[in-house]
């Protein structure tokens, strides 16, 4: 592969041809730019079916995009955090809910095969194409701990990708089996995420929501399944039992990595159709582009818009750097990656609100302008963009947090 980063690298000599798993094919990132015409094509349609067109879950599979964080060992690429970068970009613009059920879904597949016992992977991966795996990773179940395992019930909202999955991600705070919290080495309630299969939960199709439609970020449930010990990890684990550096980034970070590449995405997608509409669009005050009001919004809106990229681009840049040295990040590296996010989400929702009304009576109207306006609104709703985590950048950019580090949201004492 003659773009194959660092980290690609050491992670195909590790393994080699010989796994009895599916591969990624090893031009992934050109085979799915050749899907993008598809992927556009069936936006409307996704849309009005709640998820994505099962044309296009084929020609993905055909691919192996679902595995492009997939361990080596098992087939996948561990693709770089700039090539995922552009990857998820492209796909993000050609369709907001197809470049977020991708993310999603490659996430927790990708980490799932990371941190669980070999012996798991190995039977969940054993298809003639990547299993794939998605869910709600927040702790809205109880684990009960029993011999070699836990009984995990309870009810997840938006759980996204799971009309795709073969196997749910779920997040649980565990309990002892008298009924007392666990414990976790920073005094907090364990975490932990349990990987089992779609059929012993139940699915609840109420996605009737404004944006990502075709995401089918539905709630599940599921009472007293059982789940082995091995089909579980920390919900901030990075210490992979399969795989190379790029799981020292944990679910944390690849979210954090999908999440800002689908916004830029996103962004330009709808910065373009409004040039678009600004070429043709006559009203009775003349061409749209002609407006000097337009032309000033149109341009803060596009330095807007790159400089957040370039921001972003500087950090996973670096992020790449580091891992490819064999390091881990630092606490500044991981305040960047979130502040990163957080400046390119709200930085984005507030260029579609301009591309909105610069749009005029188009931005009404069905079609892509529209559907980009939703989808990033809906995009705003997520944890990792509060105001909460910003506050904690500025606590750490300020030199007001040197005894703490990050934990999986907000900043933790360091010992």
């Amino acid at each position: 592969m003659g773009n194959m980063s660092a980290i690609e690298a050491d992670a195909s000599t590790s393994s080699g041809h010989a796994s009895p798993f599916p591969h990624c094919r090893e031009d992934l990132p050109a085979a799915v730019h050749e899907l993008l015409p598809l992927i556009e094509r069936l936006g409307p349609v996704n849309e009005r079916q709640g998820a994505l067109d099962a044309e296009l879950v084929d020609a993905l599979h055909a691919t192996g995009a679902f595995g492009m964080w997939m361990p080596s060992s098992h087939g996948g690429l561990e693709l770089s955090p700039t090539r995922s970068f552009k990857l998820i970009e492209e796909v993000g613009y050609a369709d907001g809910s197809t470049g977020w059920v991708l993310m999603a879904a490659s996430l927790s597949t990708g980490t799932g095969a990371a941190f669980l016992d070999r012996d798991v992977v190995d039977d969940y991966f054993a298809g003639t194409r990547f299993a794939v795996v998605a869910g709600q990773g927040g702790p809205m179940g109880r684990a009960v701990a029993t011999a070699g395992g836990y009984t995990l019930s309870g009810h997840w909202t938006y759980g996204s990708g799971i009309k795709h999955a073969d196997y749910l991600h779920n997040g649980a705070l565990v309990f002892e089996a008298d009924g007392s919290p666990r414990m976790d080495s920073r005094g907090g309630q364990e975490m932990r995420i349990f990987v089992a299969p779609r059929e012993a939960f139940t699915l609840i199709d109420n996605w009737d929501v404004m944006g990502l439609r075709a995401t089918g970020s539905i709630d599940y449930t599921t009472e007293g399944v059982f789940v082995p010990e091995g089909a579980t990890h920390l919900t901030d684990c990075n210490e992979p039992k399969q795989g190379g550096p790029l799981y020292w980034l944990g679910i944390r970070g690849l979210s954090s990595l999908g999440h800002t590449s689908f916004t830029l995405g996103l962004g330009r997608r709808i910065l373009d159709e409004v040039a678009r509409i600004s070429q043709t669009k006559v009203n009775r005050l003349g061409r749209l582009g002609d407006s000097e009001s337009f032309l000033e919004k149109y341009g803060t809106a596009e330095a807007k818009l790159r400089a957040a990229r370039a921001l972003s681009w500087e950090t996973w840049s670096d992020v790449e750097d580091t891992l490819a040295r064999g390091d881990h990040l630092s606490t500044r590296q991981w305040t960047m990656v979130r502040l990163a996010l957080n400046h390119v989400t709200w930085t984005t929702a507030e260029i579609v609100n301009t591309a909105y009304y610069l749009g005029g009576g188009n931005s009404l109207r069905a079609g892509t302008l529209q559907r980009c306006f939703r989808d990033m609104h809906g995009a705003t709703q997520h944890l990792t963009s509060s105001v909460a985590v910003l506050q904690d950048c500025g606590r750490e950019l300020a030199g007001l947090a040197t005894d703490k580090v990050w934990g999986f949201s907000r900043l933790v004492p360091s010992h």
